[in-house]
């Protein structure tokens, strides 16, 4: 029986191009993507990494996505490579124009670094979006369109703008626990597929006794 799309293609549906599976099409070693993650752009799903931009192998960033994430066109992911030395009198990069101008190299110490950016999972990203250096975005986070995300967006939050704003929480405290402790996106396929109905439905009160039903005939 299946239980839905295989991880593993580049193209969940075949008949729609414009979506892709994003680990599928990673080539470095410095971006993890988690199963099932989609990027959706009709002018190449497939070339996401063109949109992982100053990402450098040297300065040992990382780009981390989780599982169930939905990213839409226009995503820009800026990584530590972009920053410049904010400590002298001039941020200008001399040393990278050349013709002796080299002997400003600044020391990577120098440079401003935020560290890894992180993506949780069952993330929803809209149009346009751009993602600074070291952010990090929670498990169910939603990122309206057109927002630059400067700072860290907790899980099961909206946020938008310029800055990006925390604008409401999805779930109240409880709730929101309860689906952090829960974690499906690890649950196997054959379980999601159970309990597709819970995990669409706005009675989101129905995931808990979908839960403990599948449990107790695991337990049979």
């Amino acid at each position: 029986m299946q239980y839905g799309p295989d991880p593993n293609v580049i193209y969940p549906n075949e008949n729609i191009k414009s979506v892709c599976y994003i680990k599928n099409v990673i080539t470095r070693p410095n971006i993890t993507v988690g199963d099932y993650t989609y990027y959706d752009d009709i002018n190449g799903a497939e070339r996401f990494e063109e949109h992982v931009t100053h990402h450098y192998e040297f300065l040992g960033d990382k780009l981390i996505i989780g599982k169930f994430c939905a990213i839409a066109k226009g995503i820009e992911f800026v990584m530590n490579g972009a920053n410049h030395r904010m400590c002298s009198v001039t941020t200008y990069p001399f040393n990278i124009m050349g013709h002796g101008w080299e002997k400003a190299t600044p020391s990577l110490e120098d440079l401003p670094f935020k560290g890894d950016t992180v993506v949780g999972n069952d993330v929803w990203i809209g149009q346009n979006v751009t993602v600074m250096p070291g952010v990090h975005i929670g498990d169910g986070a939603i990122i309206a369109a057109n927002s630059v995300v400067v700072k860290d967006i907790p899980a099961y939050h909206i946020a938008g703008g310029n800055p990006a704003r925390v604008i409401r929480q999805r779930f109240d405290d409880d709730l929101i626990s309860y689906l952090l402790e829960l974690k499906w996106w690890d649950w196997p396929a054959d379980k999601i597929y159970e309990t597709l109905d819970a995990l669409c439905s706005g009675d989101l009160t129905k995931i808990r006794a979908s839960e403990q039903k599948l449990y107790k005939i695991q337990k049979l």
